[in-house]
């Protein structure tokens, strides 16, 4: 396990719906949740239930400026999108595991418990979404913003300063190789 576990698979709890499943489970992640929580966990705990699953909503189902599906920040909604999509699913399987489709394969609280069995190669592969999602969620001006910081802060190297240097980030992303795509060049084609 990584050294970073404990506060992936906190992430991943703090970042899904807080449905009464969540609230069972604060006292816990209070207990085993890395300092840099405690003012989402203190938020959480005071905050009434419906009130908080309403921020939620607020926060993070409208209109994608707060997107926990890292794939689009880089791709948007188009078909490239579906082939990062495949290579989330092809790095689970690569370490044992299969995605249950319940969810998309690069919903962020996903990818956290991924990677606090694993590693954050997913969250590092997709930095810069990671960053901008810091970014605008800070912006916002919500307690999530925490969650999603200390993430980054666990990645390699310095968390980007800006809106502008997060973009790059995200628009350069890790070297991509589109190779073994041909039969999909072949979907519609007639045979001869």
């Amino acid at each position: 396990m990584n050294e970073h576990a404990v506060l992936y698979q906190a992430a991943a709890l703090c970042l899904a719906y807080p449905d009464e499943e969540f609230h069972e489970r604060l006292p816990l992640l209070k207990a085993a949740a890395p300092p840099r929580f405690d003012g989402f966990l203190a938020y959480a705990a005071a905050t009434d239930p419906r009130e908080l699953a309403a921020h939620y909503v607020q926060v993070f189902d409208f209109k994608n400026r707060h997107s926990l599906y890292l794939s689009w920040w880089r791709d948007g909604d188009t078909r490239r999108r579906g082939m990062a999509l495949v290579r989330f699913k092809e790095v689970y399987r690569a370490h044992g595991l299969e995605f249950s489709d319940e969810e998309l394969p690069d919903f962020l609280p996903a990818v956290l418990e991924f990677s606090a069995h694993a590693g954050p190669v997913l969250l590092t592969e997709h930095r810069g979404g990671l960053e901008l999602l810091r970014l605008a969620l800070s912006d916002f001006g919500t307690p999530y913003a925490a969650v999603v910081e200390a993430v980054c802060a666990t990645l390699p190297g310095p968390s980007p300063k800006d809106r502008a240097q997060a973009l790059e980030l995200a628009r350069s992303g890790p070297p991509r190789e589109d190779v073994g795509l041909e039969p999909f060049a072949l979907i519609g084609e007639r045979p001869s």
